[in-house]
């Protein structure tokens, strides 16, 4: 153990007027802040409030910063002046030291010193106020003037602006970190714990999804307390989804480019504290209440029976590139925490945001790790999705399905139990992955996506690709002990179009992104239905609604894990815009006045009728993959295939161009046994696609498929109100509306 240099300022009461409580009477001595760090501990990282030497309580302060040559914490209090504390101790790289009198509630920061170098990578700079990784909870906003980057950004020479250090104060334009104290147990708690074959995601934002809600009062909408409502619970409920995936709720930043134009960063993937709930969405305060409310918050899910699945982003910081803010970790380590280039100055970029975390590195590894664990235990949570996941998995270079991260990931006793989501890709060289993941992970599946979409805008040459996504994707995952439920099946997402708009713009309208519309993907596999943009013909509108029908039946009846986007079910537009990640407005917040419209309000009983189904019969909801083989002398398979003549599909078939597919499950065959060890026995049905224009005849397979067949679902049908229930023997031939879905149970 080391000691730095002692650079103690005058000592102020950091605590004064924070309106946090006395530490209780005989438990613990609360004293004013003294003018320097007692020695603390190295661990755990962070600020970590507790009772230190002879019942003082203060607050341990923890940093890793391996090349720095000092560090000071910087406290303050309600008028914004400023005491720096140095800690004096460092053991193994870790900056510590614990200050008497710091209760919950107080802000502080970092000034970490070192070298100026940034052609080897170093950017040390005292004069930039740093935000704690492991801060628990963030006061106030971040903003962007020039004082917050640490080299002179208007410097003439922009070429090498980021070598010239900027030795202006940041903090009074920067958020400061929160003391929290956390003495939570969850034993009140009961985590749902859905197997991942009977889930079905809900893609939502917090803000978005409650902002306009009218009943949640409006002190409460846009955040955590408002998901947490009765109301905003009751639609989850009632649709029967398992499950929500929240858009990035770590605490984030806004980016320069925004700013400049009057916009926000409205979906967060831009993330810069990952232990902190982010404060926008706090409906009770920024002062350490966001953590309570997020944490009631998930109480409520839970208590209704939904889990919580965190959208998070570990592959990139809000601090960008060599021309980027300088926030956190650019000061604290930049060699340390980012992956460079050959040429120091520059920051490898596997994500398109400027900058890539450095996973390899074990400190790095154990920030994320420790922030992942720190949400399950203390925050409740129940999985993650890993934007650009293949980031995370590269080693030195290349994507490495043995790499580090993954290791740590499927040996850890807490979030090898979790939800594991991968967004199997990066923007990097290799780095699609979509199939390689190991087990213990599902993945958002693109194909399934594209191919859905390209069936009913007729657009496949052959239904071979269909037939895998309807069935679960084993040519992508049927290795390594996967299960159908690794494919995470979705047709929009919140990057793309919403479904309604999927159906009514063959391009994207992103010009309200202030980008010339250069943002924003071209391929959108989308079709208008005859008129691009919203239309007042009657039968424009009729086929839309059908296609919204088509496609949502589609994605509840395949195999694997469903997942919806908040507001797909209620016939939400976004005006085109497929890329709305900057449109905090009416364009990405739900609008909860379409159920006032009968048709929408059908879609959406539709949707929660299909959900009820597919949770009542294991045959849509499988936890192994079809095999094709007859189990019994009758011959009947667990999965049959069928063309519009009613015989089974050859290889020529499946070659073949159509725009019909005939897919029947078998509930006789389902692999596994119940919780008592009997049999999974349920009904069968017969599942007929028609993606053509018009009505198409169809022969229902006769013995030993069937001797009658009902129908459940009909997409061709504007009253959904209730199921049609029309009965046919088989061998019938019947006739499929053109762009329909018949549902039909074995009877």
């Amino acid at each position: 153990m080391t000691s730095a240099a002692d650079q103690r300022a005058p000592a102020e009461d950091p605590a004064a007027g924070s309106g946090q409580p006395a530490a209780a009477p005989g438990a613990r001595r609360a004293v004013p802040p003294v003018p320097g760090a007692w020695p603390g501990a190295p661990t755990p990282l962070g600020a970590r409030f507790r009772v230190g030497p002879d019942g003082v309580a203060g607050t341990n302060f923890a940093l890793w910063a391996a090349g720095a040559e000092a560090v000071r914490v910087c406290l303050f209090d309600e008028r914004g002046r400023e005491t720096q504390v140095p800690l004096a101790e460092l053991t193994h790289e870790i900056w510590h030291g614990f200050v008497p009198g710091v209760l919950p509630g107080q802000r502080y920061g970092y000034r970490v010193d070192g070298r100026w170098d940034p052609w080897t990578g170093a950017r040390w700079n005292p004069a930039k106020l740093l935000l704690d990784p492991y801060a628990r909870a963030v006061d106030g906003e971040f903003r962007l003037p020039p004082e917050v980057y640490g080299h002179v950004r208007d410097w003439p020479e922009q070429q090498v602006a980021d070598t010239v250090r900027d030795e202006r104060d940041s903090a009074p334009h920067v958020p400061k970190g929160v003391v929290v104290h956390d003495d939570d147990d969850w034993s009140d708690d009961r985590r749902p714990k859905i197997p991942w074959a009977d889930t079905v995601l809900y893609e939502l934002h917090v803000r978005g999804f409650t902002r306009l809600h009218p009943g949640i009062p409006k002190e409460l909408r846009g955040t955590y307390a408002g998901l947490a409502h009765p109301a905003a619970i009751e639609h989850l409920v009632r649709l029967g989804v398992t499950a929500v995936e929240l858009l990035p709720v770590h605490q984030f930043a806004h980016e320069d480019h925004l700013l400049r134009r009057g916009l926000k960063n409205y979906w967060g993937y831009n993330s810069i504290g990952y232990f902190a709930p982010h404060a926008a969405y706090a409906a009770s305060g920024t002062r350490g209440e966001q953590v309570g409310e997020f944490k009631r918050m998930v109480r409520a899910l839970h208590a209704a029976g939904v889990e919580v699945i965190l959208d998070v982003v570990y592959n990139h910081t809000a601090e960008a590139g060599e021309l980027g803010p300088t926030l956190s970790l650019k000061g604290i380590d930049n060699r340390g925490y980012y992956r460079l280039q050959g040429d120091a100055r520059r920051y490898a970029d596997y994500t398109g945001c400027g900058n890539t975390l450095h996973v390899v590195q074990p400190q790095v590894l154990r920030l994320i790790t420790d922030s992942l664990r720190y949400w399950v235990t203390e925050m409740g949570v129940d999985g993650f999705r890993f934007d650009l996941a293949a980031a995370l998995a590269r080693s030195m270079h290349d994507v490495d399905m043995l790499s580090p991260f993954l290791a740590v990931i499927a040996q850890d006793p807490v979030l090898r139990r979790v939800k594991l989501i991968a967004e199997p890709w990066d923007i990097g060289s290799g780095g699609y992955q979509v199939g390689a993941f190991p087990p213990l992970w599902t993945e958002w599946n693109d194909r399934y996506r594209d191919t859905v979409r390209d069936f009913w805008r007729h657009a496949l040459p052959d239904v071979r690709e269909m037939g895998y996504r309807l069935s679960g994707s084993s040519d992508l995952y049927a290795w390594g002990g996967r299960r159908p439920y690794a494919s995470v099946n979705f047709v929009t997402a919140h990057d793309g179009f919403t479904l309604r708009d999927l159906v009514s713009y063959e391009q994207k309208h992103n010009e309200a992104n202030g980008e010339g519309n250069r943002d924003g993907t071209d391929d959108n596999r989308a079709w208008n239905c005859g008129a691009e943009g919203e239309s007042a013909d009657p039968a424009v509108r009729v086929l839309r609604r059908r296609q919204l029908r088509n496609l949502l039946t589609t994605l509840l009846l395949s195999t694997g894990v469903p997942m919806l986007v908040a507001g797909d079910e209620l016939g939400r537009t976004q005006r085109g815009n497929n890329n709305a990640y900057c449109q905090d407005n009416e364009i990405g917040w739900l609008d909860w006045s379409l159920l006032d419209d009968p048709g929408w309000r059908a879609l959406c009983e539709l949707v929660s009728r299909l959900i009820a189904l597919r949770h009542r019969h294991p045959v849509l909801r499988r936890r192994a993959f079809f095999s094709g083989r007859a189990h019994s002398a009758d011959g009947l398979r667990d999965l049959a295939w069928f063309t519009a003549r009613g015989t089974e599909m050859t290889e020529g078939d499946w070659y073949a161009p159509a725009a019909t597919l005939g897919m029947y499950l078998s509930g006789r065959d389902i692999p596994g046994r119940d919780e008592r060890g009997a049999p999974i026995l349920d009904d069968s049905f017969l599942a007929v696609l028609h993606a053509g224009e018009r009505p198409t005849r169809f022969v229902l397979p006769g013995t030993p498929w069937a001797e009658r067949y009902e129908v459940v679902v009909d997409t061709s049908r504007e009253d959904q109100s209730a199921p049609p229930g029309t009965p046919h023997l088989a061998g019938a031939e019947i006739t499929v509306p053109g762009r329909a879905v018949l549902l039909l149970r074995v009877a």
